[in-house]
């Protein structure tokens, strides 16, 4: 008999499998069937989700829980622009995925076929790198190369648009010893001592450094060697949102996350320290304010990066060096010895006694509350995503991260709809591991179809709805900023989200008074037969503090609810 050819769809899989693919989450059209039709015979766990959106989060949550890239799959038209939400999440936030979209055949593109849509054109602004396939024995190279872009130097998504007579044509490539053409594509080298032994100068020279740790160390897998150079020159941390867990949060040295929702001691230690050493951060605008000269004025700025583009984009630094981060700091570990940083975190101790995070239990139940039951109960010991907004501030603050890559937010894009999706892909990728979804009442309605995927996989995750009715972190910036004229924020409308989860065959627990907080939630916590929704009836108006304005600097750091009248913050333009 003659041996069947190898089809392009056929070589795609294999090529996947040889990359020690596991999942893909994916929806089918007509433009991937032939893929579709080649996972049948496949080792790889097709994941079947409500929405394509759907697919990109929960890879993207995998991605971040696992270290390794999510793989996303679906068809042409609607169904790879559905992507684009979870595309730019992705590349925000510096997160390998690999998207396969169907397209139409090659004859009829640019001809407005049935479901055609430029995916490399749309695409190419948010994504690190993308392919439209026009030769089935390419595919070998194409994937090879993808996974590779995906994953080094900065991570971030690749596209890989597959016509339809090219995955259904014969592919007579090898499969093995496959050959990468990247002329244009280069990772940092290893960054040049002399510009270590300059970080290593400004450092000694220091008696108040500040540590700013970023998700880059996470990336990296630099969260050993940082705990090592913060112990060994004495020298406090903060960290960025997305850089949670890469020092843990409950080490003395720890000061939590900065910012304009940071906690009130980080930003006294912005605003006083006399060098601040970024590292895998980009310096953004939730850290920075809009007259940059009002950021650390009397401080040196360090930076360790790997991408050059962003060093100097924001703030020009004293001393920096490019490459990963992990390799940098090993080096710069055994260059610096103690520092004198006893009186300076004496300094910092008093700020944290002065304006410690809280909350009133009276009065209705609190989401900090909430929350920090959850941190109490699982001593921290969990994988936490979220939404964007009041509920992901509340999160940071209250629900310390001790441990790396166990905290998956949206940053960069702030992505509404993004926990609960995340969550699923991090249950997926660690099945052993307690994973909470943390969500507000307007963004899990954003992906809540999710809910079928979750059921019918019986993942045991926990979806805690923080629901106050509101699109609260818009409404408190009406409240503060816009003389309380509120305007499309009011979410009264909301579904009982309990009932939402009986229609799905999910658990559902409620929350509406502070006396029952612990109970439910260990009763929640103790339930492992599927997922299960809590529902927290918080109070409507409860605002996040402290609080930056935007734009302003730590300076105009807002402690506690005041009673504000709407202007604009020093340095604002």
């Amino acid at each position: 008999m003659t041996k069947k050819a190898t089809t392009g769809a056929e070589a795609l899989i294999k090529c996947l499998e040889n990359k020690d693919v596991k999942f893909i989450f994916g929806y089918p059209g007509g433009a991937a069937i032939p893929i579709f039709d080649a996972l049948f015979d496949s080792t790889i766990d097709l994941v079947l989700v409500r929405h394509e959106q759907g697919a990109t989060h929960i890879a993207d949550g995998y991605a971040r829980a696992t270290n390794k890239p999510g793989v996303v799959l679906v068809t042409s038209g609607p169904g790879a622009t559905n992507t684009i939400t979870g595309i730019i999440t992705a590349q925000m936030d510096s997160i390998p995925l690999v998207v396969l979209c169907g397209q139409t055949i090659t004859s009829a593109l640019g001809k407005d076929a049935f479901q055609e849509a430029d995916v490399f054109g749309i695409t190419a602004p948010l994504v690190k790198h993308s392919y439209l396939v026009k030769d089935p024995n390419d595919i070998p190279r194409i994937v090879e190369e993808a996974f590779h872009i995906a994953q080094t130097g900065r991570p971030g998504p690749v596209i890989i648009d597959l016509p339809k007579d090219i995955t259904s044509a014969d592919c007579t490539a090898s499969l093995k010893n496959i050959t990468m053409d990247l002329p244009g594509y280069t990772i940092p080298e290893k960054a040049p001592k002399k510009d270590i032994q300059k970080l290593a100068e400004l450092l000694k020279a220091s008696k108040k450094p500040l540590i700013l740790a970023g998700h880059g160390i996470l990336i990296s897998g630099a969260s050993k060697e940082m705990k090592t150079l913060a112990e060994k020159l004495g020298a406090p941390v903060t960290n960025t949102l997305l850089g949670k867990g890469a020092f843990p949060e409950n080490h003395a040295l720890a000061l939590g996350m900065l910012g304009m929702h940071g906690t009130a001691y980080a930003n006294k230690a912005v605003s006083n320290c006399d060098l601040i050493f970024s590292i895998g951060c980009r310096w953004d605008d939730r850290i920075t304010p809009a007259k940059i000269e009002r950021f650390c004025p009397n401080a040196k700025k360090l930076h360790i990066d790997i991408d050059i583009a962003e060093i100097g984009k924001v703030l020009q630094p004293d001393a920096y060096a490019i490459g990963d981060a992990k390799a940098i700091l090993t080096e710069l570990i055994k260059m610096v010895e103690p520092l004198p940083t006893e009186p300076w975190l004496k300094e910092l101790d008093a700020y944290k006694k002065k304006y410690p995070l809280g909350y009133k239990i009276h009065g209705g139940l609190k989401a900090q509350h909430v929350i920090d039951e959850l941190y109490n109960l699982t001593k921290g010991d969990a994988i936490v995503t979220t939404d964007v907004g009041q509920h992901q501030m509340w999160a940071a603050q209250f629900f310390k991260t001790h441990a790396p890559d166990t905290w998956i937010s949206s940053g960069g894009a702030g992505t509404m709809g993004f926990g609960f999706p995340a969550a699923i892909g991090a249950q997926m990728g660690c099945p052993d591991q307690t994973v909470i979804a943390i969500v507000g009442d307007g963004g899990f309605q954003m992906t809540a179809f999710e809910l079928s995927t979750a059921a019918i996989r019986k993942l045991p995750l926990k979806i805690v709805v923080i629901d106050n009715k509101f699109l609260g972190m818009v409404r408190q910036w009406q409240e503060l900023f816009y003389d309380q004229r509120l305007s499309g924020v009011d979410l009264e409308g909301n579904p009982d989200f309990v009932k939402l989860g009986e229609a799905y065959g999910i658990k559902g627990f409620r929350i509406k008074r502070p006396a029952d907080v612990r109970r439910i939630l260990e009763k929640a916590l103790a339930y492992n037969d599927g997922p299960c929704i809590i529902h927290a009836e918080v109070v409507k108006e409860d605002n996040v503090f402290p609080m930056i304005p935007a734009g302003g600097s730590s300076d105009d750091m807002i402690i506690e609810a005041p009673k504000y009248k709407m202007e604009k913050p020093k340095g604002s333009t």
